[in-house]
């Protein structure tokens, strides 16, 4: 879906074109954001600036993504916009802007912070099923590329359960904040082959890139130190050696089969 297949992550009030162009030299995709499109979101996004929160606060949400993508027009970077919304007309709204700047949107089902959750964005969405899918397909409908961004070890969550269900919305990709769990990379995959699955959480150089990869991912992702080109550059080689061919992967040399594609 995008080359090379590092990937750098939204960052609340941080993820903007500035930082997606410092970020070009070593990544294929910069995920912008998170924005709120509608005003529940936007609310939550104030009361979480009020206690010390980095947020991108803006009176037309729209206006401020198509300048950020403007602001990326000629890099070779694959941008999408990561979007909190508690309603569905600014899903569609976003992605049309997002399908005419050839860029993604990405639909935030991950920040758990509990003025988001209180109106019903991020992390709440992964129990919400009906309305996560209605977002894809909302999206999907723009002919944009769409994503969902989720969280692993959500109670009462199975991500492999809910990854063919995006699948099937038009999701294309799949970025997972794995938190501790790792190997669930390798059930989303078994589960949803034909989804691009970027892993994301602690990838900082070569072992923990190499671990991601070797359960299946497609990608990975770089998100507190997404600001730092000398971690960038370490993942970035990492990557390139592991899809290069050049990598030892020790799972076979212990003779168990892990995914990898």
């Amino acid at each position: 879906m995008f080359d090379p297949r590092v990937a750098v992550a939204s960052l609340s009030g941080e993820s903007d074109a500035e930082w997606a162009r410092h970020a070009a030299p070593h990544v294929g995709a910069a995920f912008l954001g998170g924005v709120a499109l509608d005003e529940p979101a936007q609310e939550a996004a104030r009361a979480l600036v009020a206690r010390g929160r980095s947020e991108f606060l803006t009176d037309d949400p729209l206006a401020f993504v198509e300048e950020q993508l403007v602001a990326l027009a000629d890099t070779d970077v694959f941008a999408a916009v990561n979007v909190r919304s508690t309603t569905v007309d600014p899903i569609r709204d976003v992605a049309v802007l997002c399908a005419d700047h050839d860029a993604g949107v990405e639909i935030n089902a991950h920040c758990r912070q509990d003025e988001l959750c209180a109106v019903g964005c991020g992390e709440t969405l992964l129990r919400d099923t009906d309305r996560l899918v209605e977002y894809v397909t909302t999206a999907a409908d723009s002919e944009a590329p769409v994503g969902v961004k989720v969280r692993a070890e959500v109670d009462g969550v199975s991500l492999s359960d809910l990854a063919p269900k995006l699948a099937d919305a038009g999701a294309s990709w799949l970025h997972v904040d794995a938190m501790d769990t790792e190997s669930v990379i390798s059930d989303i995959v078994a589960a949803a082959p034909d989804l691009f699955v970027v892993a994301n959480n602690g990838v900082r150089g070569r072992e923990t890139a190499h671990e991601y990869l070797r359960y299946g991912a497609d990608a990975v992702s770089v998100g507190r130190p997404s600001d730092d080109p000398v971690v960038l550059r370490r993942v970035r080689a990492a990557v390139d050696e592991w899809f290069d061919g050049d990598a030892t992967d020790p799972s076979r040399d212990a003779g168990r089969e892990v995914p990898h594609r």
